[in-house]
This record gives structure tokens, sequence and C-alpha cells, in this order.
């Protein structure tokens, strides 16, 4: 048997620039192995710059220029870690993390590009959006533009700053809403604009200014900004209803306190792309100062830095050599001009037209079809002589984590109902119920345990989710979690990244125990072949403990959370899901469900969490154990971004098959929403049967949960759609 390669290096990645871009993909065709990989972003998307005046003009949606660093991530076998860096330790090699513990790294690679800078003036910092990041920007102008088409805001944009972003911001603003006839100005406060572009292609942009009757206004600086206009040096004023900070590259400040040599605020780096003072971090694209060659800000250096960096990296982690980066002399700049033209600028050679607008927006859309289109990931080969039934039994995709890799509900029963019962007086639960109830003295105390495989690459992440699908069986019943042990087996992996994973799954764990109560005492721990992270959880019950057994005809049928986590993660598997609805299943998986326990427990008549085998599957519980039957509503069940079209193509996790087929009675047909019924879900919400669906909802919504009534309980046995 080939035996597992231990982890014995971290390669730490900051930002999701497009040098990381195509560094990730470059990865994942040929990873390192041995090296565990870590990017590290606050979100799970980075925008491609040279389409942005393209989305702010109309001519592309906003998921047309965005890069899945989170689907590159798992493409490249890594971790993602959505948050922001907020600096870097050399001396201890490791990176400070806003949200969570430092992160180690042997090396560690910098792109996280530039930021807007919007002039510290009066009332700037209240009416001014800056151009980046992207998130921000595009919310406020999307609001904009719907509020000039409605009538309720004038079409007046000011734009500081008159460097090439700048000015294909104000034409693309322009071109937007040229039916609205808008008054976009752009100010400069040097004596012209463009400084970084050659004579011929200055004058051929100022004349697409001037053809899209855009007020260029060189030599003045904001003085003042209030809600209607700017007011410049000279007392000027300029209407302005949205303004943009376009003004020049600015580095992001914390990059100046690293200890590194900077230049202007930004990374020193050697021919290699390594920071001239600490060999161990490199830095790459508008982050980066080139010493020896240095050349001004543009995101063609940064695509043609992917290779060597790669290559560096690659080598600093293999004992290979490294070469340098030779970046070329002169670069086409491809400037939008707002209405499907652009300019070709290289070296005092300027073109321009709707010719060119088809070239660059072919560049464009190949580089985000080479980020976009990966390669499928395949299984291992099986060897050529096997058992019987092998190769029937492996499936054609990947196996889930989390409760998708559960044993079938049929395979466990049967088990369960072969196995003798040991009868005790102080136990009030028998084989088959998720928790046990144990008879203390006067009181009543809950034990449960959960544990699953990875389903992601971040540890802490990880145990996070499994802390708090360790507490649901306790919450499910109306206690209050008290104290858990822990069950870990780590992958090998060298001491330092042992030690480094085994605190960022306690840590993780104390996240979620800390905040409900609950003491982490102890536990177990072991080497194997993947990590598997869970908990065994005790609570406390000052009242009666809520059953499953107890729902009666009329009951509303409440759920806390979405459904859908199976299926997003086994699209996250299969490379198919998108990034942000990866993130939003993550998201909901930490959420906990200890304030909607506190409110529906005291009301419930039955309820339950709903985890592995499925809504269906717990909810048939419910009826069996009740003697009951229910009706659910489709089109009020809660779902997952993405989870339906996951569903429509095809997408099932592991465990929908044996799920279904648990509970024969029930056919979804072809309802992708049905069939989200049958879904594993990891850390789910609370699926609760009360008496008064109407009255809690309200009271659930005033405490943040965004609970739903799917159905009601009837006294008509089965299952049926309303």
């Amino acid at each position: 048997m080939q035996p597992t390669l231990p982890l014995t290096r971290d390669l730490v990645l900051i930002g999701g620039g497009h040098a990381h871009a195509l560094l990730l993909r470059r990865w994942g065709m040929r990873p390192v192995p041995g090296v565990r990989l870590t990017v590290i972003t606050p979100e799970p998307t980075a925008p491609y710059t040279g389409m942005l005046p393209g989305y702010v003009a109309g001519h592309y949606a906003r998921r047309d220029l965005e890069i899945d660093i989170l689907r590159l991530t798992r493409f490249a076998g890594g971790r993602i870690i959505l948050s922001a860096a907020t600096g870097v330790d050399p001396v201890a090699q490791t990176v400070t993390v806003h949200g969570r513990p430092p992160v180690r790294y042997d090396r560690l690679s910098i792109n996280v590009g530039i930021t807007s800078r919007v002039p510290d003036v009066p009332g700037l910092a209240e009416t001014a959006v800056p151009a980046k990041p992207l998130g921000h920007f595009a919310e406020r102008w999307d609001g904009f533009v719907q509020k000039v088409a409605e009538g309720t805001l004038p079409p007046d944009i000011a734009v500081i700053g008159g460097g090439v972003g700048g000015v294909e911001l104000a034409l693309a603003m322009s071109q937007r809403l040229r039916d609205h006839a808008p008054r976009v100005a752009l100010v400069e406060a040097a004596d012209r604009i463009l400084p970084d572009a050659t004579d011929a292609g200055r004058r051929r942009m100022r004349a697409e200014l001037d053809r899209a009757g855009i007020t260029v206004i060189c030599g003045e600086r904001v003085a003042e900004s209030n809600p209607t206009a700017l007011v410049l040096s000279s007392d000027q004023e300029v209407p302005a209803r949205f303004v943009v900070g376009s003004a020049g590259a600015v580095p992001h400040p914390w990059l100046g306190e690293i200890g590194l040599e900077t230049h202007e605020g930004f990374i020193t780096v050697d021919p290699m792309l390594r920071s001239v003072s600490d060999p161990a971090i490199y830095a790459s694209g508008d982050c980066a100062h080139m010493r020896d060659t240095p050349r001004a800000k543009a995101g063609v250096f940064a695509v043609r830095q992917a290779p060597v960096l790669t290559a560096n990296l690659r080598a600093d982690l293999t004992g290979a050599q490294r070469r340098p980066f030779h970046p070329q002399r002169r670069h086409l700049k491809l400037i939008s001009t707002g209405d499907k033209t652009a300019v070709a600028d290289r070296g005092g050679l300027v073109l321009g037209g709707p010719a060119i607008w088809r070239w660059k927006d072919r560049i464009d859309r190949r580089f985000m079809d080479r980020l976009g289109t990966l390669p499928a990931m395949t299984a291992p080969p099986v060897p050529a002589t096997v058992a019987l039934d092998v190769r029937s039994t492996l499936s054609s995709a990947p196996l889930c984590g989390g409760c998708g890799a559960k044993v079938p509900a049929t395979d466990l029963r049967a088990a369960l109902d072969a196995t003798p019962a040991v009868a005790r007086p102080d136990v009030l639960t028998g084989p088959g119920d998720d928790a046990a109830l144990l008879q203390m003295g006067g009181a009543v105390q809950s034990l449960s345990v959960d544990h699953f495989r990875a389903f992601c690459e971040d540890p802490y992440t990880l145990a996070r989710i499994a802390a708090v699908h360790a507490m649901g069986d306790i919450w499910a019943m109306g206690g209050v979690p008290q104290a858990a042990l822990s069950s870990i087996i780590l992958p090998r992996a060298a001491d330092p990244l042992a030690r480094s994973m085994m605190r960022d799954i306690l840590d993780g764990a104390m996240a979620a125990f800390a905040a409900e109560g609950v003491a982490l005492v102890g536990g177990h721990s072991s080497v194997g072949a993947e990590l598997t992270v869970g908990f065994t959880v005790t609570g406390l019950h000052e009242t009666a403990p809520v059953g499953i057994d107890g729902a009666r005809p009329g009951d509303a049928i409440i759920l806390t959370k979405p459904i859908g986590t199976g299926t997003v993660l086994a699209g996250d598997m299969r490379l198919i899901a998108d990034g942000e609805d990866v993130a939003a299943a993550l998201t909901s998986m930490t959420g906990s469900n200890a304030a909607v326990a506190r409110i529906l427990a005291p009301i419930a008549t039955a309820m339950t969490d709903v985890t592995g085998f499925g809504l269906v599957g717990h909810l048939s519980e419910i009826l069996t154990r009740s003697g009951m039957g229910a009706e659910l509503t489709l089109d009020a069940l809660p779902l997952l971004p993405g989870a339906v079209p996951l569903t429509e193509a095809g997408v099932r996790s592991t465990l929908y098959p044996a799920n279904r087929a648990a509970v024969p009675a029930f056919d979804p047909g072809e309802d992708p929403r049905a069939i989200l019924l049958f879904d594993p879900q990891t850390a789910g919400g609370l699926m609760a049967c009360v008496t008064d669906g109407d009255a809690v909802l309200p009271t659930l919504r005033q405490a943040g949960v965004g609970a739903r009534r799917i159905g009601t309980i009837t006294d008509r046995a089965g299952l049926r759609i309303g």
C-alpha cells in the first residue's frame, strides 16, 4: 500500500490577486506532496480589474469579472481562511488574522494589490466611495444607478484621480447613464491626466473624454465635500451625488508595519520576487516594488510574475533552483472608453475603436476562462486485480465529508436492532436515540457524541462546525450544553505542522464552546490517514427533556436553518460550486442553535436537529414516534444559495441514495426542492413542532434567526407536499 505522505512545510498566500489566482491553478495541476497550502483572503472571490470598467458601463455582469478564489484553492488542495490578514511576524513566521489565531508559515507570498485613496478632506469620508474593494463600490454604484433611473437622484458624478483607473471609470459611468444626461467631472490635482501615458495616448484619451462630455479639471485639489457637491481649492463647486476616489496606487497600511524594506509603502523585492529583507517572504503584483527593474503599477506584471513566483516557491519548498523574473520594458496598455470601444497604447503607437474593444474583450474573457475552466479531479486508479464488487461499490463521485459520510440509516438501524439492550433504571433512553438521557438524582443529564471526516482543509473552521454539530442533540432535547471531550485524528505531519493543526482545532472548538459556556475538558487524539474531528458533549436539563414523540395534529413545523449543505459541499468537492455559495454554507454551519433552542424548547411538542439523514429522515422519526403525518410546503422551505442549481445539475451527496431508500413511501419527483429534503445536513438547524407557529416566528426573528414555518402536523399518516 502506498503510504500517506506526511505534511512537512507550510506555504501561505495572503491575498487573491492575479498572481496568486494563476499560482493556484498551476499548483492544482502539479502540487508538491508534503506542502500544506493556505490562502488568506477576506472574500471567496476577487475581481479581475481589467473588466471593472466594462462592468461599470453595463457591458458585463458582476459575476463575469469575479475570480473564484475559494474554488481555485479547493482545486489546489489547499485551505482557505476567509478573513483579513492584519500583520506578519517574520521572527515567529506567523500571519496575524482578524478573528482567529495566528497562522504559521515556512514560505509566505503576499499579493494583495492596492487600495484607492480618498483624500483626507472635510466631508469626503462620508460622501465618497473608493474604487476598491469591488464589493462595497459595486453595491454603492448599483444603488446610485437605480436611484437615477427612478428619478430620485440627479446623475451628477465626480471622479477624483486622473490616472488610467479614474479615466476609465469616468467614461464607463457616463456610458452607463447615457440615457439620463449625466454630468461627470474628473478632478486631478496634477497639471495633466494620465501621467504614465505617452503624449499620443494622452491626447487620444482626452479626446474620448471630450466626446463623452466629461468635464476635466486639472491642477485643483478637493477642499471639501458635501452631499451635493465637491468644493475645490479655487472655491469652484462641482455637482456630485456620487463621488469615486481613484487617486493613484496606495499600499495597504499594514504592509509598512511588517518591518520589511519598502518603497513608498510597497514591499521591495529582488529579481526572484523575494523581500530584500527576508528571503522567506515573497511579494508580487501591485503591492511589490521591483528594486532592480522598477515599473509602473499594471496588472500585466502580476500575470507575468505568476510562473516565476510559482517556480520559486516550489524551489524553496523542495530544495530546487530559483530563477529571476525579467519584466518587459514596454507593455501594451488597453484602455476602455465606455461604449464598447477601447484605445491601445504601446510606446506611442496608439490605435482605437470597436476592434480594439473586441480584442481586449477576447483577452479578458480568455483570462477568466483560464481561471474558471479547471481540469476535472479524478480518483486514483483502481488496481487491475481487485476483489469482486470493488468497482461497483466505489462511487464515481468523491466520498463526502461531514454528515454526508454517515453510515446509512437502514444499515445503522439493522445493526442496532441486533444489539442486545442493557436495561438500567437511570438510563432513560435506549438504542437508536441520538443522545442518552441519564437520571442523576433529581436532575437529568444528556450525553451525545458526534464526529466526522473533514470536508474542508481548515482545521479551525472544521472544529467550530464540529462543536456546533455536537451540541445539536443537547439543544434539540432542550438541554444546556455543559462539558465536552474531543476525539481527534490528525493526518501525518511534521511536529510544527501537527502542533499548528492541533492548536487550530482546539481554538476553533473553543470559539464555539466558550460562547455557550461549555468547558472543553480533555479528550483523545491519534494519527491516521485523514483529519477527523468530533466531540462528546454533556448537557443539563432543568425541565423535562423534549422528545420526538409528542407532535400533535395542527402543530406548525418550524425550521431554523436553510438546508442544502450536503449538496453544496458535494459540489465544492467536484469543483462546480460557486465559492460564495460554499462560504455561505460554512457560515450557516458555524451558526449556533442555542438562542432558538431557548425559545422553542419550552413550547415544542417535539423537536430534533436536522443532520445526516436529511429533513425527511428526521421528520419521519418524529412522525413514526408520534403516530402522526405531515404536510410540507416547498415554497416555504429555506434553501442555501446554490443548492437548487447544483441539484438541477445532478449533484448529490454520497449519502443521498441511502437517505431516500430509508423513506421509500415519499417520492420527491423531479422538483429540486423536494430532492433536497433528503440532503444530509451538517450542523443543521432545529426542527420543532409547536402549537402556535404564527406566535413564535416573530420572537425568533427578533432574536436574529431566519426561521420559517415549513409545514403542518396532520392526523393522516404519511408525508405529503402541500
